[in-house]
């Protein structure tokens, strides 16, 4: 597969000495991917590349660094602390690696998307800001208004870094799958117990319709190279965001997961989201932004650290778990079934019942059925009648507003059987009504009975 790493007008901040260097970097990483292709010699100038390109980016954040002394930019301290820290621990840590695989092609790819990655979120985020506006800082993270004001830089950074609009679908984003998702999770410290935890989740195809995009990848699937690309990009991303919070240029990051769907829920149910806003980038893709607050957080065991010795490696194994796991859905393709209903003991038991025959999902409320609709259609919804605020029949009601979503077969979960409750229920014409406390084998008959004739024979 042929990489070319596309430079784009967007990246210039208008500052030429500084344009320039960015162009001669990038030019510098493409003629490594070329270098590597070459037979015979390809060690020996892959391994000139990188040092070259190594000696430029010093020489580089030198030179940007300057000017930046020259115009008394505020942010001159944090910047610089950002160039360190590549320069002093992630080149270094690349370095070894390619010496320790002696150059093998997969680490000539990790070295390329990281450093890509890098790149393409230092230019669109650190450095636009050398001459663009600030976005005003707030005092804390939970009023509404400080919510409002993360919206509003999150938005204007996706706009700057990959020209998109998007637009918050959610503030209160309750961890719904969203088609072929991948998972990050980064934690951040700032002396004694200090820290912060980010979650953040992109549908597969908003990562080929950006980073994949710049990076010139031909593909429409994730690669090693793209998922370390997208790993760096994020981690800039979030250190942009980052700024507009108390004291966040104090936080340095501690650990970085990439993570399943399952670890991402365990974490998601077990902490206390202070923020979780969920964004639709019309039809590039979704993606979501999570903050749990220091004071929210529990311990509890995720997945394996990145680490600079361990990367490649686990990359590697955590698209093999996706490939083989979609292998197996699309061998034994499963049926999706949502089941909404206000209580979680309800949830996780229907859940517990179905789960190995059928891929279930949950919501807890009719607003957030829709929502997790929209994001995963289903092809059977299990929803409880008797829910606060917006019940059953209301929820029927939004469904069948909406022409996408008329035609999803629903059946209504009720602790009630009296013969007025039942009248009620098959005047809103479901697709059946299930009693909660039948025998958990007869619903798993009667739900089977169901997709195989499209039916309830008996209506209960």
């Amino acid at each position: 597969m042929e990489t070319h790493f596309e430079w784009r007008d967007e990246f210039n901040i208008g500052v030429d000495v500084i344009d320039r260097e960015h162009q001669r970097l990038f030019k510098i990483i493409n003629k490594i991917v070329t270098l590597k292709e070459e037979e015979g010699n390809g060690q020996w100038a892959c391994q000139e590349g990188v040092k070259f390109f190594k000696g430029h980016t010093v020489k580089h954040f030198a030179d940007e660094e300057a000017y930046m002394a020259s115009i008394q930019y505020g942010g001159l301290e944090q910047h610089r602390q950002i160039h360190r820290s590549f320069r002093e621990h992630t080149l270094p840590a690349l370095e070894q690696e390619l010496e320790r695989t002696d150059y093998a092609p997969d680490a000539v790819d990790h070295f390329l998307g990281v450093c890509a990655g890098w790149l393409i979120g230092h230019t669109l985020t650190e450095d636009q800001a050398i001459t663009g506006e600030q976005v005003s800082k707030w005092e804390h993270l939970l009023p509404s208004e400080e919510v409002a004001a993360l919206k509003k830089v999150i938005i204007q950074l996706v706009f700057d870094m990959f020209q998109l609009e998007s637009q918050m679908v959610s503030d209160a984003y309750g961890g719904e799958k969203f088609g072929r998702g991948v998972y990050c999770r980064l934690v951040y410290g700032a002396g004694g117990e200090k820290r912060q935890e980010i979650l953040m989740v992109f549908e597969e195809k908003l990562l080929i319709n950006t980073v994949g995009k710049v990076l010139g990848l031909q593909t429409n699937k994730l690669d090693t190279m793209l998922v370390n690309a997208a790993r760096y990009t994020v981690r800039q991303f979030v250190g942009r965001v980052m700024e507009h919070y108390p004291d966040g240029e104090d936080y340095e990051l501690k650990e970085e997961n990439l993570l399943t769907y399952s670890q991402f829920r365990k974490i998601f149910q077990r902490e206390k989201p202070q923020v979780s806003l969920l964004f639709n980038t019309g039809g590039a893709g979704y993606f979501s932004y999570c903050v749990i607050a220091p004071h929210l957080l529990e311990q509890g065991e995720s997945a394996t650290p990145l680490e600079p010795e361990n990367a490649m490696e686990e990359v590697e194994k955590y698209l093999a778990k996706r490939e083989k796991k979609e292998a197996q859905e699309e061998a034994n393709p499963r049926k999706k079934i949502l089941v909404v209903d206000d209580s979680a003991t309800i949830r996780q038991a229907m859940k517990k019942l179905l789960g190995e025959e059928y891929r279930v999902d949950m919501a807890e409320s009719g607003v957030a059925a829709i929502r997790a609709i929209t994001l995963n259609r289903p092809d059977l919804v299990l929803l409880d009648y008797e829910m606060p605020v917006c019940d059953g029949k209301q929820t029927l009601e939004m469904l069948r507003s909406e022409e996408a979503f008329a035609d999803i077969p629903v059946i209504f979960l009720t602790g009630r059987s009296d013969p007025e409750l039942v009248r009620t229920l098959l005047s809103l014409k479901p697709a059946g009504y299930l009693l909660k406390y039948l025998k958990p084998d007869d619903i798993k008959q009667k739900i089977g009975r169901f997709f195989e004739t499209g039916r309830m024979t008996d209506r209960s």
